[in-house]
């Protein structure tokens, strides 16, 4: 049966405007002004006073599987972010085993078969000894490589100069990175731990992490992107320094690029006090002025994607003491929420979100028939009430984790509906269809 959904106000492609989309097994058979002569005989979904929008497409997940399912899993990391509007993932290499081979990545791939709610993909990850790994990786099915420029599980710090140079000249697609320079921090955190020994606080955090450890390796990987002319997206800019990298355009003209995560533009260093270690990202949560900074790059274009790095812990593993306390957080059940709260305050508007949410990363990725509502594009379609609060509560939360850092908000908006492939998912509060994601291609 195909599915209608009439009376829809599309937000796609810089306009907003009022329009019913005919779905037909996993596509948009059409987007029309007029509706079917007979809807009897389709699955109709009235969107009278609500927003259609395309899937969101989260370009950094940490969903710690394999080896560390106890913190979230493929299936229910993805179901979350079903449930938050996002239909397409790509996901992080520092599991358990790591993803640095390709036999690791292949094993993944099995995974997200089996398992996900949503669309997917996977990192290869990079180490100091594995660039015969990273030459072999397929272009058209798997999202990019990771390199670690700066602390990260296990080998997957990736410092050796030789080794960086040989990335950047033979990755044979996007290298995604997380820069922040060992060496600045491991100076911040000694001279720390010299001041207040074992009882360093949350606060300090985007002090030993430093604006100058972000600058320093960000500078690097964009003069190495430079050299080689390799595809470089900078993830999780924390910092107003790092942005003169950065050149306004748009993404799809870009070779190097850069984002910004929802936890980076909605707190600041003013929130440890209240929140501590919960907000204990890397890079870290940092001033005032950076995080208004990051939103005025991310509206003139010099950032070009809004994603979560969402990476759960036990809260056990949260509430440690500083040294002991796990970064990351949970956040792609609430990201798209997060956006809408943003709109209602006048901050942005609705199609600057989609564009940043859904466009750009399959502009930048070259993802296949995604990230826009587009008749022959796959039916990645979600909706929105703006007018619908969803309130976060721990019983809300579908993460393994069960916790949040939005724990007593009261978002604006609500998603309603959330169609994978043609198949509704979703539909106010609960999950109708247990069909799973499909594997992302790229057009490269």
């Amino acid at each position: 049966m195909k599915t209608l959904i009439k009376n829809a106000t599309l937000i796609n492609e810089g306009k907003s405007y009022k329009s019913h989309i005919l779905i037909c097994g996993d596509k948009i058979e059409s987007i029309s002004d007029h509706l079917p002569v007979n809807i009897s005989n389709y699955n109709v979904i009235d969107a009278s006073n609500k927003i259609a929008i395309p899937g969101i497409i989260d370009d950094q997940v940490h969903f710690r599987e394999p080896g560390l399912t106890h913190k979230g899993d493929i299936q229910s990391e993805s179901k979350a972010a079903i449930a938050g509007g996002v239909t397409s993932l790509m996901e992080m290499p520092n599991t358990n085993p790591q993803t640095t081979t390709q036999d690791a990545l292949s094993q993944k791939f099995e995974i997200g078969a089996n398992k996900s709610y949503a669309n997917y993909s996977f990192y290869l990850g990079a180490t100091n000894n594995n660039l015969k790994e990273i030459i072999k990786t397929d272009p058209k099915n798997v999202c990019g490589i990771k390199v670690f420029m700066g602390a990260s599980t296990g080998n997957m710090l990736v410092d050796d100069k030789k080794t960086l140079e040989g990335i950047f000249a033979e990755a044979p697609c996007l290298i995604a990175t997380h820069c922040e320079d060992e060496k600045t921090i491991k100076a911040n955190l000694e001279k720390y731990k010299q001041e207040f020994g074992e009882n360093i606080l949350p606060k300090h955090h985007p002090l030993i992490r430093s604006e100058e450890a972000c600058y320093i390796s960000s500078a690097k990987a964009v003069e190495l992107a430079t050299k080689y002319g390799s595809q470089l997206h900078v993830l999780h800019l924390s910092t107003a320094r790092e942005i003169s990298h950065f050149v306004q355009g748009k993404v799809a003209e870009k070779k190097i690029t850069a984002e910004v995560c929802v936890h980076h533009l909605w707190f600041n260093d003013s929130h440890y006090e209240t929140l501590g270690n919960k907000i204990k990202w890397n890079p870290a949560i940092k001033t005032a002025y950076d995080q208004e900074a990051l939103f005025n790059g991310l509206l003139n274009d010099r950032l070009d994607v809004i994603a979560t790095d969402h990476a759960p812990h036990l809260l056990a593993e949260k509430l440690n003491k500083y040294m002991n306390s796990a970064s990351g957080g949970p956040l792609v059940q609430h990201s798209l929420l997060a956006m809408l709260d943003f709109y209602h305050q006048e901050k942005i508007t609705l199609e600057t979100i989609v564009k940043k949410m859904c466009h750009a990363p399959a502009d930048l990725y070259k993802v296949n028939k995604r990230g826009y509502l587009r008749e022959g594009f796959f039916a990645d379609i979600v909706l929105v009430d703006l007018n619908s609060e969803t309130s976060v509560s721990q019983e809300s939360l579908l993460y393994k984790c069960k916790w949040s850092p939005f724990e007593g908000h009261s978002f604006k908006s609500n998603v309603t509906h959330t169609i994978v492939n043609g198949n509704l998912m979703y539909e106010n509060g609960n999950f109708i269809d247990d069909k799973k994601g499909m594997a992302l291609t790229f057009n490269r």
